[in-house]
C-alpha cells in the first residue's frame, strides 16, 4: 500500500473524528438530547433539563475535557466500581507501553529501516508514492549488523512489558482485596448456589436441602431458597408490564384517542376499561401460574446461604458428596447478576449447550473468513481488477484506487466486526452461566480469540481454510510464515487502526446508535415518560477491541514502528472519551470487582510470544542466524514469567483468602445491623417472577386526571 493511500484514510478519518466532536459538543447541552448524552447525571439528579433558549448551546465547546482529565482513579472507583477503573488502566498500561515503544520505534528502529535498501532506496521527493514496505524491517539488508538494533529493543520492551505487567497485576490484586474490605456485608458474600440436588422419595428438594445442610454445617448454615422454572411467568409479567404503560400513557396524554372503534356497526370501545380488564386478566393468569410454579416445577437448584462469609467459602471449595455429580457448588452472584433464564436448563441440556456453542464459534469463525478474503482483494488493485473487470477505468484514478485501498478494506472490516460482540454474548447467554457478568466475561474472551484469529491470523495468512489449518497443524515452520506475511500487512493494519480505532473511539462520545434510536423513538414512540435508562459499558465489546490493538502493537513494534504513533493517538483519545463517558453515560449494574484484568493478562503474554515467535522468524530470514538463536529464550523466560504470575496473583481473582474472610467474619461480631441483614437475606434470592404483581391494585385510579409518580415505577 502506497504513503498516499494510508494517508487518504487517515484524512478521512480525522475529519470524521473532528466532526464527531463538535457535533457532541454541542448536541451534549441541548435538553432534548440529554438522555442520549449524560443519562447517568440526569438519574443521579447533577443536571436538569433548561427550557430556555441559550445561544451558547449552539457553539462548539471543550469544557467536558478538564472534568474528564481531572478524574482521579478514587473517584472512579467509587462512581463506577473496580471494573472501571480496571478498564482504564488497561489504556493507560497501553500508553505506558507504547510510550516507552514510541520512542524506540520512531527515533531509532525506522531511521535504521529507512537506511535500508533490501526493497528500494525511499525516494523523499516524491514521498507519497512510496511504499510503506520501505518503513518496515524488510527494507534492512540481509546480514546487516543494523540488525542487532530489532534485536535489542526485542529484549528491552520484552522486559519493561513484563515488569509493568507485574506492577499491575500487583496493584490491581491489592485494590481487589481493599475493594472487598472496605465492602457493606453483601448478599453473595455468604451465599452459594447448590446445583444438582438429590431428592429421595416422597420429600421436595426443599426437604433435601435443609436437612442436608443442617446435619453437616449446623453451626453455619441459615436458610435456603428453591430456584424455580419461571420462564412462562415472566413471560406474563412482561406482557403485563407493557400493558399497564400503555394504560399511563393513555390516562396522561389528554390528546390520545381513548375510543377505538370495532366491529361491521363501529361499536365504540372505552380503551381504558378494555385494557384494564385485559391487565386484570394478565395478573390472574400470572398468578396462577406462580401458584403452579411454587408447588413444582424445581431445578433441583438453590440459593443456600450461611451466618458468615468462610462458612459459605468452605462449603463452595469442598466436594459435598461421594458422587461428584450431586450437590454441585457454585459462588453465588449478587441478587441484581442473576440470570435466571439459566435455570431453566438441566445438567444435560447445558452440556449439549456448551458444545453447540463451540461448535457454533467454530462455524462463526469459519464464515468470517468470507469478508476477510473480500477485504484482501480490496487491498490489492490487479486482483480487484481480475475480479470486477469493468471497474479497471475508475481505479486508474488515484484518489479512487487509495479510497479503495486505503480506507475501503478496513471500514469493511469493521462493519462486520459490530455482529460479533452480539453473537458471542447471545452464545455465552446460552452456554448454562449463572449470571449476567459472567456471560460477559465468557463473550470477552469469545470476541478477543476471535478477533486475534480472523483479524490477525486470517488476514495475515489470507488464503484458504485449509491453508491456515495446515500452518497450524506445522508449528516449526510457524516462525518462518509469519516472518514473511506478517510485515506485508502493516500498512492494511495501519489503515485498520485508524478506522476501527480512531473513528470508532469517537463514535463512542457522539454515540450514534443511541441518537438514531431516540430520534426515532421521539418520532414513532406512544411514551415519552418511561423512566431513562442508564447503560452500562459493554466490556465485551471494549476491551477486546483495545487488547487487539495492544497485540498489533506489539508484533509490529520492531517490524513497522510507523504504527505506533497511529495507536498512541488511539489510546489517547480512548482514556479522555472513555473517563467522560464514566461520568456522563455509563453506569455499573454488575461487578467483577476486577476480574477483567486475568484477560487482559494473558493475551498481553500471548503478545510477547507471538513477537518472539516473528522475531525469530525474521532474524533467520535476515540471515543473521545467532540474533535467532539468542530470541529463543525470550518465550521461554516469558512463559515461566506468566506462569509466576498465575501463582502469585491468580488465586485472588479466583477466591479471597480465609484470612480475608475471617478477619471480616469478625468485624461483622460487633455489627447491631447484621441481625437485620440476615434475616432480609432469606428472601433476597426470590426469583423476581415470582414476586407479587401490583398493576392493576389501583386500577380506579386510571380515571383520575394523573397517575402519581411513585406508581409509574412499580
Amino acid at each position: 500500500m502506497l504513503v498516499s493511500a494510508i494517508l487518504t484514510s487517515v484524512g478521512i478519518n480525522s475529519a470524521l473524528c473532528v466532526l464527531f466532536v463538535v457535533l457532541y459538543s454541542i448536541l451534549k447541552k441541548q435538553p432534548s438530547y440529554y438522555e442520549v448524552y449524560i443519562p447517568r447525571l440526569l438519574t443521579e439528579g447533577n443536571s436538569k433539563r433548561r427550557s430556555r433558549f441559550n445561544l451558547e448551546r449552539l457553539i462548539p465547546s471543550t469544557g467536558w475535557l478538564p472534568k474528564a482529565w481531572k478524574l482521579s482513579e478514587e473517584e472512579m472507583l467509587s462512581s463506577s466500581g473496580l471494573d472501571a477503573v480496571v478498564y482504564m488502566r488497561t489504556i493507560t498500561f497501553c500508553l505506558k507501553v507504547f510510550s516507552f515503544a514510541g520512542i524506540i520505534g520512531i527515533f531509532i528502529l525506522l531511521p535504521v529501516n529507512c537506511s535500508g535498501t533490501e526493497l528500494h532506496q525511499i525516494d523523499f521527493e516524491d514521498l507519497y508514492s512510496n511504499s510503506l514496505d520501505v518503513f518496515t524491517i524488510s527494507n534492512v539488508n540481509r546480514g546487516s549488523k543494523w540488525l542487532w538494533i530489532h534485536f535489542s529493543s526485542v529484549y528491552a520492551i520484552t522486559i519493561f512489558i513484563c515488569y509493568l505487567l507485574y506492577h499491575e497485576y500487583n496493584y490491581i490484586s491489592s485494590k481487589r482485596i481493599a475493594y472487598f474490605y472496605s465492602s457493606k456485608p453483601q448478599p453473595h458474600q455468604f451465599t452459594i448456589l447448590v446445583r444438582n440436588i438429590p431428592v429421595s422419595a416422597g420429600s421436595s428438594v426443599s426437604d433435601s436441602v435443609e436437612s442436608f445442610f443442617t446435619e453437616y454445617y449446623p453451626t453455619t448454615y441459615l436458610s435456603h431458597i428453591v430456584v424455580r422454572r419461571t420462564s412462562q411467568v415472566q413471560s406474563l409479567i412482561n406482557d403485563a408490564k407493557q400493558l399497564y404503560r400503555r394504560l399511563l400513557h393513555l390516562q396522561s396524554e389528554p390528546s390520545e384517542q381513548k375510543y377505538k372503534q370495532v366491529g361491521l356497526f363501529e361499536k365504540k370501545v372505552d380503551l381504558l376499561d378494555h385494557y384494564g380488564k385485559r391487565l386484570e386478566d394478565l395478573e390472574q393468569n400470572a398468578r396462577l401460574e406462580q401458584s403452579e410454579v411454587s408447588l413444582a416445577k424445581d431445578t433441583h437448584a438453590a440459593f443456600v446461604s450461611f451466618k458468615t462469609r468462610y462458612g459459605a467459602s468452605t462449603v463452595f471449595h469442598l466436594q459435598q458428596s461421594t458422587n461428584p455429580t450431586h450437590w454441585l457448588t457454585e459462588e453465588a452472584p449478587q441478587p441484581n447478576d442473576v440470570f435466571w433464564p439459566f435455570f431453566s436448563s438441566s445438567f444435560m441440556g447445558r452440556w449439549i449447550s456448551k458444545l453447540l456453542v463451540v461448535v457454533a464459534c467454530i462455524l462463526l469463525t469459519i464464515l468470517f473468513l468470507i469478508p476477510v478474503v473480500v477485504v484482501q482483494g480490496l487491498t490489492n488493485l490487479s486482483q480487484l481488477e481480475v475480479w470486477f473487470p469493468f471497474l479497471k477505468s475508475i481505479l486508474t484514478l488515484a484518489f479512487v484506487s487509495q479510497i479503495v485501498t486505503g480506507y475501503l478494506p478496513s471500514l469493511i472490516l469493521m462493519l462486520f466486526l459490530k455482529i460479533v460482540p452480539p453473537i458471542m454474548e447471545f452464545l455465552s447467554s446460552i452456554q448454562g452461566y449463572i449470571s449476567h457478568s459472567e456471560i460477559e466475561r465468557s463473550a470477552c474472551n469469545k470476541v478477543l480469540w476471535f478477533t486475534v484469529w480472523n483479524i490477525f491470523f486470517a488476514t495475515v495468512f489470507s488464503g484458504s481454510v485449509l491453508n491456515q489449518i495446515s500452518i497450524v497443524l506445522d508449528p516449526k515452520n510457524i516462525p518462518a510464515k509469519l516472518a514473511v506475511v506478517v510485515p506485508a500487512q502493516a500498512s492494511f493494519f495501519i489503515a485498520y487502526v485508524v478506522t476501527s480505532g480512531w473513528t470508532s473511539t469517537s463514535s463512542e462520545l457522539f454515540r450514534i446508535i443511541p441518537l438514531i434510536c431516540s430520534l426515532m423513538t421521539k418520532c414513532c414512540a406512544e411514551s415519552t415518560d418511561d423512566e431513562i435508562e442508564v447503560p452500562s459499558i459493554p466490556y465485551h465489546r471494549d476491551i477486546p477491541r483495545i487488547l487487539f490493538f495492544g497485540l498489533l502493537g506489539i508484533a509490529y513494534f520492531f517490524l513497522a514502528p510507523v504504527i505506533l504513533p497511529f495507536l498512541l493517538v488511539y489510546f489517547c483519545l480512548a482514556y479522555i472519551i472513555f473517563r467522560n463517558q464514566f461520568i456522563n453515560v455509563y453506569a455499573p449494574k454488575h461487578e467483577t470487582a476486577g476480574k477483567f484484568w486475568p484477560i487482559v493478562h494473558n493475551l498481553v503474554i500471548f503478545s510477547l510470544v507471538l513477537m518472539h515467535a516473528i522475531a525469530v522468524g525474521i532474524f533467520s530470514l535476515k540471515k543473521l542466524s545467532l540474533a535467532s538463536t539468542l530470541v529463543l529464550p525470550l518465550p521461554v523466560l516469558t512463559l515461566l514469567f506468566n506462569e509466576y504470575c498465575r501463582k502469585r496473583f491468580l488465586p485472588i481473582f479466583t477466591a479471597y483468602p480465609a484470612e480475608i474472610l475471617i478477619k471480616k467474619d469478625r468485624e461483622d461480631q460487633n455489627d447491631a445491623t447484621m441481625s437485620e441483614f440476615f434475616d432480609k437475606l432469606a428472601t433476597t434470592y426470590q426469583d423476581p417472577a415470582l414476586m407479587p404483581i401490583q398493576y392493576s391494585a389501583d386500577s380506579e385510579s386510571l380515571n383520575r386526571p394523573l397517575i402519581p409518580s411513585a406508581e409509574m415505577s412499580m
